[in-house]
């Protein structure tokens, strides 16, 4: 399994209400809407005395690099990057492979 990993800036001046709902509303039937998509999770950064580098990560898994470059170059992604002009500064991102870590060992 492959991960899409972005972190991501809010555009300056949007209040952190209008980005939740352009985000975690809007964006993921958008989303939802890339083939090969095996499963979507999004992280928004807490509220904080200070602010942090990012004001969230999204986690879009993929069966291989083969599925996400297929994703990433149709119409639907297309439509998606547009959504995400309106609400993001900043979108960084890299492909993973997830390894977990067996907490009892």
């Amino acid at each position: 399994m492959i991960k899409v990993v972005a972190v991501l800036n809010a555009k300056p001046g949007i209040s952190r209400e209008e980005f939740l709902h352009k985000w975690n509303v809007e964006h993921p039937v958008l989303v939802r809407k890339l083939p090969g998509l095996r499963r979507y999770r999004q992280n928004p950064a807490i509220e904080h005395r200070e602010q942090w580098p990012f004001d969230g990560m999204a986690e879009l898994w993929f069966a291989s690099v083969a599925d996400v470059k297929a994703a990433y170059a149709g119409e639907e992604a297309k439509r998606l990057f547009e959504h995400e002009e309106q609400f993001l500064e900043r979108i960084q991102w890299f492909l993973a492979d997830e390894v977990e870590i067996d907490l009892n060992d």
